[in-house]
């Protein structure tokens, strides 16, 4: 069992946490994720880590209540505990030898893209941040980013905060402006979003890295869950990645997996109404 050392809503939908798990919190390194269940009747889940303390053994994860599992997390308080917390998962982000990198985060995906951008930061590396969000309302981490970024650029949907448009616009900005001032591009955020990034840097010829979080189930490789197909092979996320070189990546086939239950995830929608009383709208 693992104890929650701290919860905070960061907004109505996402939530952060700090779990006791001492000898995760000494080996992870950004990029990396776990796998937890909240009780022992649960489903596995993947979640990348925000963030780790050694010295106190805390592990940060952040999630996005978006089903029956995230949504019983969420009901968990400080004090209380979760069943599993497997970790540390994945190959950690490359970051060693940077000297300028542009780190463009999408939505919740920020929370992924946030300790990449510290440790590029502690290592002296130029870090450029471009953040996006729908609105105001839901953005995370702004503080956050602010401290470990030489520049950040905050998009919104609706204009409501920083600039009006979506992260592509600015990066696209960017690199007309110099595509030689990035070693590196690494995004994180919905698929579509870096997809389209990468259509950008393609144009460019800079290198872009990005971060997939598939369908997974044991995180070891061996249910082929997370199958994606990067330059022609077949690679699976939980251990030749997260991360992939997004040139590589097929987009549209990793969409069209993603929504295979879909329908199912809806259907479950009025269970997890259900399992804490609520009526469905």
């Amino acid at each position: 069992m693992y104890k929650i050392l701290k919860r905070q809503e960061l907004n109505s939908t996402v939530t952060l946490m700090d779990i006791e798990a001492p000898l995760i919190a000494k080996k992870a390194q950004p990029g990396q994720f776990i796998i937890l269940r909240v009780d022992a009747d649960g489903e596995r889940i993947p979640l990348t880590v925000a963030g780790t303390n050694p010295e106190t053994g805390a592990v940060t994860i952040i999630f996005q209540i978006v089903g029956a599992t995230t949504e019983l997390l969420n009901h968990k308080q400080e004090g209380e505990y979760i069943q599993d917390f497997v970790g540390p998962l994945g190959k950690p982000t490359e970051v060693e030898g940077l000297k300028s990198v542009c780190v463009v985060g999408g939505g919740v995906g920020c929370a992924i893209a946030l300790p990449v951008a510290r440790k590029l930061h502690e290592l002296g590396c130029k870090v450029t941040t471009i953040a996006g969000f729908r609105s105001k309302d839901i953005v995370i981490l702004e503080k956050e980013f602010e401290e470990c970024s030489d520049r950040m650029v905050k998009m919104s949907d609706d204009g409501t905060w920083g600039r009006h448009g979506l992260v592509t616009a600015a990066l696209e900005d960017l690199l007309a402006e110099d595509a030689n001032q990035f070693d590196e591009v690494i995004a994180i955020g919905p698929v579509i979003m870096m997809k389209f990034v990468c259509a950008v840097t393609k144009k460019y010829n800079v290198k872009t890295v990005i971060s997939m979080n598939p369908i997974m189930i044991d995180g070891t490789g061996m249910c082929g869950g997370c199958r994606l197909t990067v330059g022609g092979e077949t690679k699976f996320a939980c251990v030749d990645g997260p991360d992939f070189d997004g040139h590589q990546v097929d987009f549209d086939e990793a969409m069209s997996r993603g929504a295979m239950y879909r329908p199912f995830e809806l259907h479950k929608h009025e269970e997890t109404c259900n399992l804490f009383k609520k009526e469905v709208q």
